[in-house]
């Protein structure tokens, strides 16, 4: 294992017990207060947890090299985890909802002191969690998930301190509840992203910020390739791209066009950082299958090969219909 991911992993698990305690802290001062913003971001903290903890064991596990079953090894397994905890985020943010609604028409008494001080602590462990995550998280929608969920808290967290200033001065616990309703929203929409991404990993969608048409036109200008046809483009894990396609070259000798596939490749890897290519070369136009897509954006059908009759076959039916 590299160096880097080395001190990724202490990342992650130095991170997932600082936000366990934050966790326990919050909910024991939230429930001791009567604050549920504080109960709500300690429900959140501690999905935070078990995100970073999925994350750790994600990280570890994709890191694994391939077999002769998981040919491609275990990329998706981080990818799978942040989808998994996008799911909870989302459950979690409906009960916090439903919470903060039976609070604005029944709030407690909330003391705000207490609600800033713990707020506050939260807040600086949090920011300092999403700073060390951030650093990690480049190219890794996994550790972006996790960042995700820990910088959302942060928000939260300094929202809260706001909110127990607010409650503080005006003597209104319904901002209380307002809070939750915030933080609330603030997860829901952390979880959708992080589930519209993974999701597009996991049914093998084009990768984000790629496009088909723009990768097969760079491909159609590197000498020797007359066409590009059968493009598939898609994502094993988070950071890596594969692609596969049919290439229209001359008929030329294999030493020959070994130089043009080397030049595909070092484009696919320069420019749009996919790096694992299979590439099918060919002489002649071959059927273009019904399910693949070209420009232009609809599907092209194939057109179906007309069968001739052997010699003498018409003059057998004629026989069998007299």
């Amino acid at each position: 294992m590299h160096s880097h991911d080395l001190r990724t992993g202490a990342v992650l698990r130095i991170s997932i017990f600082l936000m366990l305690g934050l966790a326990v802290a919050e909910a024991l001062a939230g429930y001791w207060t009567h604050s549920l913003a504080l109960l709500s971001d300690a429900g959140h903290n501690f999905t935070d947890t078990v995100a970073l903890l999925l994350a750790w064991f994600a990280f570890h596990w994709q890191t694994k090299p391939p077999d002769e079953v998981k040919t491609y090894g275990y990329h998706r397994a981080g990818v799978l985890a942040a989808f998994v905890n996008g799911l909870a985020l989302i459950a979690i943010s409906v009960f916090i909802f439903y919470e903060a609604y039976r609070r604005l028409l029944d709030p407690l008494p909330v003391h705000a002191g207490w609600m800033m001080l713990v707020a506050g602590i939260g807040f600086v462990v949090d920011a300092g969690v999403s700073l060390a995550l951030l650093r990690r998280s480049h190219g890794d929608v996994n550790i972006r998930t996790a960042f995700v969920h820990t910088a959302a808290d942060a928000a939260s967290t300094a929202a809260i301190v706001a909110g127990g200033w607010l409650i503080a001065e005006t003597g209104l616990n319904q901002i209380d509840a307002l809070l939750s309703f915030l933080i609330g929203a603030l997860i829901l929409w952390s979880s959708l992203g992080i589930i519209r991404e993974t999701l597009n990993i996991l049914l093998e969608g084009l990768p984000r910020g790629l496009t088909l048409d723009a990768v097969m036109v760079a491909m159609r200008q590197i000498e020797g390739v007359e066409e590009v046809h059968d493009v598939h483009i898609w994502s094993l894990g988070s950071s890596t791209h594969a692609l596969s396609c049919h290439v229209t070259i001359a008929d030329i000798p294999p030493s020959e066009s070994n130089e043009i596939l080397r030049r595909i490749n070092q484009l696919l890897a320069e420019r749009f950082h996919i790096n694992h290519t299979t590439i099918q070369f060919e002489h002649v136009e071959c059927e273009i299958p019904d399910h693949c897509y070209m420009p232009g954006g609809e599907p092209v059908a194939a057109e179906q090969p007309v069968r001739a009759e052997q010699p003498g076959r018409a003059e057998q039916k004629e026989k069998r219909r007299a």
